[in-house]
């Protein structure tokens, strides 16, 4: 004899609930790492760490005219150094945006496998106290 409707149902639900939705999560959380990593470009804010900030430089005299010569070192100094307190603080922004996105889905992950659980739990609190 064929197996009951109900117990195709309950199969479905299990497989549904355990493996079909959490891989789906699971690629949402990476698709959000993803998007992370590209907001904020870690690898070329590390790659161009002491590159002039907004590509503010100043070229060097033609002749020979040492105060025209430290006017434009001081001047690409201070913009190399900016450039390099300007992505310290976007990299430490990036790090914690993935720290956050890593926190908020660990807990959507985990709180979605328990929720059969705090169901469960839910009803036997009401039908027993």
């Amino acid at each position: 004899m064929k197996s009951s409707n109900k117990d195709d149902i309950s199969n479905s639900w299990v497989f549904w609930q355990f493996y079909e939705m959490p891989k789906f999560l699971l690629e949402v959380w990476k698709n959000y790492f993803i998007f992370a990593s590209n907001l904020f470009s870690l690898t070329l804010l590390l790659n161009t760490f002491f590159a002039p900030w907004r590509k503010y430089s100043w070229s060097y005299p033609k002749s020979f005219d040492l105060k025209e010569f430290l006017n434009t070192l001081v001047g690409n100094l201070i913009s190399r150094i900016l450039g390099a307190i300007m992505r310290t603080v976007l990299i430490i922004i990036g790090i914690f945006f993935q720290f956050f996105v890593t926190i908020v889905g660990s807990i959507f992950f985990i709180g979605w496998l328990s929720i059969p659980l705090i169901v469960a739990f839910g009803l036997l609190f009401i039908l027993f106290y």
